[in-house]
């Protein structure tokens, strides 16, 4: 068989393999020696596959840059704030226009309009209970970067430079609940700086 045709069909072999995931990862992690009894890292336990995940299966998904869906603790209507002309940066992710992180919404920020908007749905009775027994919203992150990329986003820079939150977030104002669209690779990202004709060093991003 040609070297080319041989090295074509270990590139699908090894593609498979990552793609199995999670269900095939699982079942070979019975069969793998765990961690050497010894000093742990912080954080760190005896039943952990590296220092980085906690199984093979982390590992892969990790590698192949498969998320798992995000559960949100509320479903926040992106689609009816939006369609109510109220802008992302304007009340909901405030700290976006003057510090690196966008931030979400409080049960207090709901209630800053909710007092007296809409006081009698259900979505809203929620909320209203939450904030009499002190419990505020657990957000899951949907959009991030994985530990070991070492990336920051800044999101100050990028609303003084006038990028539409869609450019990265994607149509969220056209979901009910916020959704990864837009897979932020560093190619995406780079791509998009060297159109804005931007930073493109390693420190611009990693630091």
């Amino acid at each position: 068989m040609p070297v080319r045709g041989a090295l074509f069909i270990r590139a699908c072999a090894v593609c498979l393999v990552m793609l199995a995931g999670g269900v095939g990862c699982r079942l070979l992690e019975a069969d793998l020696p765990r961690p050497a009894s010894g000093p742990l890292l912080p954080g760190q336990t005896a039943e952990v596959y590296t220092t980085a995940h906690p199984s093979i299966a982390s590992a892969v998904n990790a590698f192949v840059g498969r998320r798992p869906a995000v559960e949100q603790p509320f479903d926040f209507p992106h689609n009816i704030h939006v369609g109510q002309q109220i802008g992302c940066t304007e009340t909901c992710h405030e700290s976006a226009i003057e510090s690196p992180v966008a931030g979400l919404p409080s049960v207090r920020t709901c209630m800053s309009c909710h007092r007296t908007i809409a006081t009698n749905r259900p979505r809203i009775r929620r909320i209203t209970q939450m904030q009499e027994d002190g419990i505020d919203f657990a957000w899951q992150r949907v959009f991030d970067y994985p530990a070991e990329a070492h990336v920051r986003f800044n999101h100050e820079p990028h609303i003084r430079a006038e990028v539409e939150c869609a450019t990265c977030h994607g149509n969220i104002g056209a979901q009910r609940v916020a959704q990864r669209n837009v897979e932020m690779t560093m190619g995406f990202c780079v791509n998009c700086h060297t159109e804005r004709d931007a930073p493109v060093g390693c420190l611009t991003c990693h630091f």
